[in-house]
């Protein structure tokens, strides 16, 4: 899931972008410049256009841009970890103007069902996402890839409408665990608009299909009450990064509870802010 040349305007990016940038696979694929590895290693250049392509309406449309793309590292490993929103598209807006802003694609970590699903499953592998698993992010995060994460996954997609702008992780703490072992970064991120692209109903069949079956069914509505996404501006937040200590295993369950603890903080602030 998802990194310029632009040095003084990384703290607030948005459309229109250069037409070179390339970006829509920021969301897709490892960290590193795509030209200078071989093909078989990264998401292929057609495909990278052809997402380039497909994404760069849904940027006009969303008006999107990033304030605070300056905290995403130009060299070295660092945690991403994103709100999850029912749209999901707008990880990949965040990803474009990440990847023109410091020339970098972090891989992601796709939810099992992803993987599951016929056509979609093949597509996400072609496209860099990689099932998810603490080794294979261990793995990424020490070779100095830039991950991206989002603990509340689906579920916290489906948060109903009266639930916008909250944190949904319910004590999801895998990510910190992460961190603090790989001794790496965490970058929290969040776009609080997203949550008004659609109306999402509040539904116990929606609840009890994902808690029960994994599969997603929300009850939606958009624009004109269709299920058409609403031409909401669309803000990415990126905060500073939030430094682990030093890891002693001894007492990492208490360092992993105090890190959990500010990066929810982080978060909730994230999810309130305005655009400057």
């Amino acid at each position: 899931m998802f990194s310029s040349s632009v040095a003084n305007s990384r703290s607030s990016v948005g459309w229109p972008f250069s037409n070179s940038g390339l970006g829509c696979t920021s969301l897709l694929c490892y960290s590193a410049d795509l030209m200078q590895k071989p093909e078989s290693e990264h998401i292929s250049p057609a495909l990278i256009e052809g997402w380039a392509r497909a994404l760069a309406p849904v940027r006009r449309y969303h008006r999107h841009k990033v304030e605070g793309l300056e905290h995403i590292p130009e060299t070295g490993a660092a945690l991403l970890v994103i709100h999850h929103s029912l749209a999901t598209y707008d990880g990949f807006l965040f990803g474009i103007a990440a990847y023109e802003a410091t020339g970098r694609l972090p891989t992601a970590l796709g939810d099992d069902l992803i993987f599951k699903t016929p056509v979609l499953g093949d597509l996400a592998l072609k496209s860099g996402i990689r099932p998810a698993s603490p080794k294979a992010g261990y793995q990424l995060l020490s070779d100095g890839h830039l991950l991206f994460v989002s603990p509340g996954g689906m579920w916290e997609s489906l948060r109903p409408t009266d639930e916008a702008r909250q944190v949904r992780w319910e004590g999801r703490r895998g990510f910190c665990r992460l961190a603090l072992r790989a001794q790496v970064p965490i970058i929290l991120i969040a776009c609080p608009a997203a949550d008004d692209i659609f109306t999402v109903r509040k539904s116990r069949i929606t609840d009890a299909l994902y808690r029960r079956f994994k599969v997603p069914l929300p009850f939606i509505s958009g624009r004109r009450g269709a299920p058409i996404p609403r031409p909401i501006e669309l803000v990415h937040f990126v905060a500073p990064p939030l430094i682990p200590p030093a890891h002693s295993p001894a007492d990492e369950d208490e360092q992993i509870d105090a890190l959990f603890e500010d990066a929810s903080r982080i978060m909730k602030g994230l999810l309130q802010r305005e655009p400057a």
